[in-house]
């Protein structure tokens, strides 16, 4: 069985791992060749998933250890984005990056083929989706892109392939990551507001109209329940990304589509029947931002909050309970990040590195770098 770390030993640990792994290359099986084999694996291992842009050009998904070590790939057909998770941990869904029309249905640890979703006929998916709370239902959402509303997908992973059984309006343009509430009965999403057709694939078509939204719906009739609005002086601020804290806060991260020359802020959080409120990130760090946040994360207890700033070099960290920012740390394009316990994050950049990171004390310790490999933006516990 594999030796854990203890947490008052990892830093140690990996600063020892780092300097090994410098400069060896890891060569990781292929999903095909047979399942991970969890069994000689500690039960309580934590593993992670991103999607990467391979040396050779070519996009797969990888399996990491909680010290960042490659276990395994399995090809994607395109570029990934996000990966859900089903409750059960042996099931994940990786989605295509928008406007991509897949999403892959993967089970590392019992050895199954690989299963296509293909998006219907005038949709699209958006990179994100969500499992239900007993795991038979996925939720994706999708661009019904001639009419230019957001949908949710409905899909039974209970028979042999998935099945589209139904979807749901997201009373918005352009729904980006979609969570499940820590009560399993409500969706949450972020409608990021920006109109497109796969026409022009990475074209914003709506920017002076922009109208972004955080959503509450009924997770079983998809009725609306809240809907947070931005306000109208700010409605270029595309809101993107999210996670929920250790009391179901949401915290949301944004992506401002205008002018260079303001600097709004870019965290907010909101709840059920609580409004939307702005965070202010002091203005010597903002100003280097950006004005872009790539994702956002809680670590393992949801006391620390964690949004990343690819573009500005950036990971800032806020309290949860007081929702004061505490601090920043700098990691050239970082921007999948995990928590690996109540303190660390693991953290992906586009430049093929993969680092552990205290809350917002320590210097990062970069684990591995492999040459020609781009981590995509998002980094998840499996």
């Amino acid at each position: 069985m594999a030796t854990r770390v203890r947490p008052i030993d990892r830093r140690a640990f990996l600063t020892g791992l780092a300097g090994i792994a410098a400069g060896v290359a890891v060569d990781a099986p292929s999903l095909a060749a047979g399942p991970l084999q969890s069994a000689l694996f500690d039960l309580d291992q934590q593993f992670f998933a991103s999607a990467q842009k391979k040396p050779d050009g070519r996009y797969a998904i990888s399996i990491l250890d909680d010290v960042g070590q490659e276990l395994a790939q399995v090809g994607l057909p395109d570029r990934g984005h996000g990966i859900a998770v089903s409750p059960d941990r042996q099931t994940l869904i990786a989605f295509a990056r928008r406007p991509g029309t897949f999403a892959l249905i993967i089970r590392p640890f019992d050895g199954s083929e690989p299963k296509l979703i293909s998006a219907i006929k005038g949709r699209h998916f958006y990179g994100h989706g969500c499992f239900s709370g007993d795991g038979r239902l996925m939720y994706a959402v999708e661009n019904d892109y001639e009419v230019g509303r957001g949908i949710i997908g409905i899909y039974d992973l209970s028979g042999r392939k998935a099945t589209r059984i139904g979807e749901f309006e997201t009373f918005g343009i352009g729904p980006h990551e979609i969570l499940l509430s820590s009560d399993q009965k409500t969706l949450i999403v972020a409608n990021g507001g920006i109109l497109t057709h796969p026409a022009k694939p990475r074209e914003k078509l709506n920017l002076e109209t922009m109208a972004p939204s955080i959503v509450f719906l009924d997770a079983a009739t998809g009725d609306l329940i809240t809907q947070h609005q931005i306000a109208l002086h700010l409605h270029q601020l595309s809101l993107r990304h999210m996670t929920q804290d250790a009391t179901g806060r949401v915290w949301i991260g944004g992506q401002f589509e205008g002018p260079e020359t303001k600097t709004p802020p870019l965290v907010a959080t909101c709840g059920k029947d609580t409004p939307l409120r702005l965070h202010d990130i002091p203005a010597k760090i903002t100003s280097g931002l950006q004005n872009y946040i790539g994702s956002v994360t809680a670590n393992r207890d949801g006391s620390v909050i964690a949004t990343s700033a690819p573009r500005g070099g950036k990971v800032l960290f806020w309290k949860a309970d007081t929702m004061n920012f505490i601090g920043a740390q700098s990691i050239p394009d970082g921007c999948g990040i995990s928590p690996i316990d109540q303190q660390s994050f693991l953290i992906s950049d586009g430049n093929g590195g993969l680092s552990f990171l205290d809350d917002s004390t320590g210097s990062p310790i970069v684990l591995a770098r492999a040459p020609g490999t781009s981590w995509d933006n998002h980094m998840t516990a499996i």
